[in-house]
């Protein structure tokens, strides 16, 4: 069990303030409450009865929507004045500040709230001491395909009446939202490896003490906080090596890195792999194996060999390989939870998903409009066969942006070239070449959309590159035929690019 809240924990670095205990709380102010988890633990907290307040910069759908229906009060800017007892409906100071990791150092409001007396915590370690301490948990962490394992995984244990809580870094379908707080034994939270707060620069996942822990995969991304791969694997290393012999590691063993960061590890390790057809990857002894996997109208079947010898047939509402190994993954730590096959197995098939995962915007003039989060050259290479599969006799245009801290530097400019194959045509967006900060000070060469458009053209594979969205939408409305497929992939708002796409091929004359 971690250390009493009283202490600062062992992995913080010596600029940590110290924590004050944390007493009743009535009143909990959030400094950068527009993050996915920060809102969503000031909607739990919301939820208990307690008053909120937060403060941010200019907020947009869905989060400025989400809050305001949670009734939290935002202030927009950070200011002092923001953490005095008038803020306040009830006239008295917050109880507890909590600080998200998107606040520098140098942010007024947050110097002021270290150096008054008010108890403060960074969002994971307020996560942690509020929701999670008395719960069995259980941490989604990984690459990629944190989001849907985590909701997946929550999702079966409501399905089979376990009552479980959330906290997940997107909007679940199934739960309606980012978080859910329930009566039974078990927490599911998305571990991420991104550093905790300005004051800690440990991984949010360190602080969150697994009982059971899904690692999917090991890559290198997040290049503003990690120097390169090895960087990335002695985070994954920290998280396992902190965890008790009695915890249990649920792997994707069919992942070189997996199994590098994993195989040290003291606690029991259930190994999972899929196996798709024409896949070259050398046999490896796992304890839980898809295969045989089938896109239908209904989603994915596939077969699954459990331990014991056993074998099911499996539903899956989505598709992919990479989401057949997110259920794996799901089904094997609920059957370490205690959650038998027969009943997380029929379960599956009931799944809706997260919002931003294949999800189909809309359909115009035949034209189906579908928006993904997938910006890693191995997320992008992934959805677009998920979707080739799901439509494999369409056309498909894929339209992508380069907006994250890592996306937008040179480093995966010649993974990109590889990851459209599938593809019938791809449109790529020109960001402005504004300058990335980095805390590692590795010098920062940008990724080019036209370096790219001229390796996918060399590749025999149609590409244009645009700055302007609304033109864009107008351009490919023209473009577009009945029966076509556009894939979306963008972690932003990629300026509302799906409705202006659906709006102009309504409004395009016949």
């Amino acid at each position: 069990m971690p250390s009493s809240l009283s202490n600062t924990p062992s992995h913080a670095p010596t600029d940590a303030p110290d924590k004050a205990s944390i007493g009743e709380l009535r009143r909990v102010h959030f400094v950068a409450v527009g993050g996915t988890g920060m809102g969503s633990l000031a909607g739990l907290l919301k939820r208990r009865g307690i008053e909120i307040t937060g403060s941010d910069k200019k907020l947009y759908p869905p989060m400025s929507t989400a809050l305001a229906d949670w009734g939290v009060v935002v202030s927009e800017g950070f200011d002092p004045a923001n953490l005095e007892a008038a803020a306040y409906d009830s006239g008295q100071v917050p109880d507890l500040i909590v600080i998200g990791n998107a606040v520098h150092r140098d942010n007024a409001e947050a110097l002021a709230a270290i150096d008054s007396d008010i108890p403060i915590r960074s969002f994971s370690d307020a996560l942690f001491e509020l929701a999670m301490a008395d719960k069995r948990r259980i941490v989604v962490s990984g690459t990629h395909g944190k989001t849907t394992t985590t909701s997946l995984t929550a999702y079966l244990l409501l399905a089979t009446r376990r009552d479980p809580s959330l906290l997940v870094g997107g909007i679940s379908l199934d739960f309606d939202g980012s978080f859910r707080e329930g009566a039974g034994q078990h927490f599911v939270v998305e571990g991420d490896e991104y550093d905790t707060a300005f004051f800690d620069k440990t991984p949010k996942f360190l602080h969150y003490h697994p009982d059971s822990l899904i690692l999917t995969s090991v890559e290198f991304d997040h290049a503003d906080i990690y120097r390169d791969l090895d960087h990335v694997k002695s985070a994954f290393r920290s998280l396992i090596e902190g965890m008790d012999e009695g915890a249990c590691i649920v792997a994707d063993w069919s992942r070189e890195h997996v199994r590098d960061v994993a195989q040290g590890a003291r606690c029991s390790v259930v190994r999972y792999q899929v196996v798709e057809e024409g896949d070259a990857s050398p046999a490896i002894e796992a304890d839980w194996i898809a295969d045989q996997l089938e896109a239908t109208s209904e989603g994915t079947r596939f077969r699954l060999r459990a331990p014991g010898h056993q074998r099911q047939s499996v539903l899956l509402p989505l598709y992919g390989g990479f989401n057949v190994a997110n259920a794996v993954a799901a089904i094997a730590v609920l059957a370490r939870e205690g959650v038998p096959l027969e009943e997380s197995v029929p379960a599956l098939a009931g799944f809706k998903g997260v919002k931003r995962r294949q999800e189909i915007r809309g359909v115009a003039r035949g034209v189906t409009v579908i928006d993904d989060f997938a910006h890693h050259p191995t997320a992008v290479k992934a959805s677009i066969g998920a979707i080739r599969a799901r439509y494999p006799e369409r056309r498909l245009v894929a339209i992508f942006e380069a907006r994250t801290n890592t996306s937008r530097r040179a480093v995966f400019q010649d993974a990109y070239a590889a990851a459209f194959d599938g593809a019938t045509r791809v449109v790529l967006r020109k960001l402005p070449d504004e300058p990335i900060y980095s805390n590692t000070g590795t010098p920062t060469e940008l990724f080019s959309a036209e370096d790219l458009a001229d390796a996918l053209e060399g590749r025999g594979l149609p590409t244009g590159v645009f700055s302007d969205i609304d033109a864009e939408a107008v351009a490919q409305a023209q473009e577009l035929e009945d029966g076509d497929v556009v894939l979306v992939m963008s972690n932003g708002d990629f300026g509302n690019i799906w409705e202006k796409l659906l709006a102009a091929l309504d409004e395009r004359a016949s």
